[in-house]
């Protein structure tokens, strides 16, 4: 009986989690900051030569294209 009861917890807290990252997601978008993950796969899959920059390196490049007007999309 014990097992039984563990499978929904699992699948409560995987639920969870993935609620949590879309909130985590949609605040960044809200703030002009795309997600580092799909800009990765993005730069992987369209650019492969190009360097994929540090988290740090991606999130400046972000705030100043924002704030300068500079756009910010390569394709």
């Amino acid at each position: 009986m014990i097992a039984t009861h563990a499978a929904p917890h699992r699948t409560l807290r995987t639920a969870g989690r993935a609620v949590w990252k879309w909130a985590v997601q949609t605040a960044r978008l809200c703030c002009g900051v795309p997600d580092y993950d799909v800009y990765v796969r993005h730069l992987k899959q369209h650019h492969p030569g190009r360097k994929i920059p540090s988290y740090e390196e991606f999130f400046r490049e972000r705030q100043e294209a924002r704030y300068k007007g500079t756009g910010g999309r390569c394709c």
